[in-house]
């Protein structure tokens, strides 16, 4: 309508748009004032239908006292203390709202006049000092509190109240409200300020029709009426209760099919899982009680326990029992190289040997030359004459029912080993005074056993002498004889070196030579 130039007759036209849509936002806000002027009245005449019902059920409680004081004086005490509790705050709010509109003059009919109340300027200078409360507003943040905190402490830790204990905080929590905006705003702020003053008359005859129905509530749990409501179908769920929380395949899965209540009102005091208390601080939601423990070894395992809950001021115990099997953790892959299933004679072979989801405890193993290492699970093989040997596996279930399996591996010799003098192999070089009183050895360079070897015998030769055969790992007399006729840059060859393995009288295959070059 702005765009362009205009014609008066134009100009006249959209200015009397402008007017138009002026009163009819005029008009629409007059019948939202009306709207919630009404629904105020409509709150107060359902406060004051259960005012009266209230005392009533009081009246009767007390009455029941007098003539069953067993039965009755204990529910009848908590039943005034609410009162008295509902009573103040009641009054507290009714007195706000008069304080609010005692200088508003009403109609013949003696109502408020509410197409006009659409200012918040007199709340929000009696409740609120620039962004944070007045005086006036610090004393209804502390009359709510007073009241949601003695209607705590009345009701107690009784679990037939503990609903109506959750409802009233949150229908008064004053925690902080975080706006559309994102805007974190005091309780008061975000629910009063601004906002058109019989609007907030409508939210305070709210909070009293809440706080009456609260009142409501606490008598009729007091008198025993909510008994065929807790004991309704709907708060009944079906629940699966297997025989055991993990199964083997092929195995037949047993269990239970019950029904269970789960209630919000229904609270323990205490619980005792595994001889360990549970902190219902952090666990207790919904009329359920979280655990946790240590899953424990593989196997099988119970739950025991109890649930205890106060019953007409008495414990009441109620015994857990369940059980669970822990498996072993996916932390590793099985890898097995087939050609590579080899065990070597003349050595001790460590093996582990388990059965997956099995304890290792129920595992058993046996094989010509396996013997067990001590812990569960771990053996020693010490294989004998044959190429092959075969390892026969049996594992027991937890419902005490046998699984077996097998394995084959190949026996075969250690490998030849290395000649060595000093420590050296290969080529080595030196002075004839260090090979005279050096040691012959063996080595094993790629072999992953810690194998103890022992040279018996070995033949020396130097370039152009006749070849000396010797009895033990050191040089004699002939080989002395022989080394005094080289010179410098002659070798001398060690070859045909015996060996054996230390322990055993087992010879090892031919052993490679090693050559002295005499520096």
């Amino acid at each position: 309508m702005a765009g362009g130039k205009l014609t008066p007759r134009q100009k006249m036209i959209n200015l009397m748009y402008l007017v138009f849509i002026a009163m009819l936002a005029l008009n629409m806000s007059k019948e939202v004032l009306s709207a919630f002027g009404l629904m105020n009245e409509k709150f107060e005449k359902v406060n004051s239908l259960v005012l009266d019902s209230n005392e009533a059920i009081l009246a009767d409680l007390q009455s029941k006292a007098q003539d069953k004081p067993e039965q009755y004086a204990a529910p009848r005490d908590i039943a005034v203390k609410v009162s008295v509790l509902t009573k103040t705050f009641y009054d507290k709010i009714t007195s706000l709202k008069n304080d609010l509109t005692k200088d508003i003059e009403k109609g013949k009919d003696g109502k408020l006049p509410y197409e006009t109340m659409d200012a918040s300027g007199k709340l929000d200078e009696s409740w609120f000092s620039g962004d944070g409360l007045s005086a006036k507003g610090k004393d209804v943040m502390a009359s709510i509190e007073a009241y949601k905190t003695g209607m705590t402490a009345a009701l107690g830790k009784d679990p037939k109240y503990s609903a109506i204990v959750a409802e009233i905080n949150a229908k008064l929590d004053t925690k902080n409200v975080v706006d559309k905006e994102g805007i974190s705003k005091i309780y008061l702020d975000y629910h009063f300020k601004h906002f058109p003053l019989i609007a907030s008359i409508a939210k305070l005859t709210a909070v009293q029709n809440d706080i009456k129905a609260t009142e409501t509530n606490v008598f009729n749990a007091l008198t025993g009426n909510t008994a065929v409501a807790a004991a309704s179908m709907k708060n009944y769920t079906a629940i699966v209760i297997p025989e055991k929380s993990a199964f083997f395949a092929g195995e037949a899965v047993k269990g239970k099919i019950v029904l269970g209540r789960f209630d919000k009102s229904t609270v323990p005091t205490k619980v005792v899982v595994n001889g360990g208390n549970v902190n219902l601080g952090t666990a207790l939601h919904d009329g359920q009680v979280d655990f946790s423990f240590g899953a424990g070894n593989v196997g099988e395992h119970d739950i025991t326990g109890n649930f205890t809950f106060m019953e007409d001021g008495k414990p009441v115990a109620i015994p857990v029992k369940g059980n669970y099997v822990v498996v072993p953790k996916p932390n590793s892959a099985t890898i097995s190289a087939d050609k590579m299933n080899v065990v070597y004679r003349g050595v001790v072979n460590p093996m582990t040997i388990t059965f997956a989801g099995i304890s290792s405890d129920k595992v058993s193993a046996s094989a010509p030359g396996l013997s067990s290492a001590g812990k569960p699970g771990t053996y020693n093989m010490n294989p004998g004459q044959g190429s092959e040997v075969v390892i026969n596996v049996t594992g027991t279930l937890p419902d005490g029912s046998k699984v077996s399996d097998r394995k084959s591996f190949r026996i075969k010799g250690i490998p030849p080993p290395v000649g060595a003098i000093g420590g050296e192999m290969g080529i080595v070089k030196g002075a004839k005074s260090r090979l005279q009183v050096s040691q012959v050895s063996a080595k094993l360079p790629d072999f992953d056993f810690n194998v103890q070897l022992n040279v018996v015998g070995f033949t020396l030769k130097v370039a152009g002498q006749a070849a000396v055969i010797v009895s033990g790992d050191r040089v004699n007399a002939q080989c002395a004889t022989a080394l005094a006729r080289a010179t410098r840059g002659d070798q001398v060859t060690i070859s045909d070196i015996k060996t054996k393995l230390v322990g055993s009288d087992i010879m090892l295959s031919r052993t490679a030579p090693v050559i002295y070059e005499i520096q």
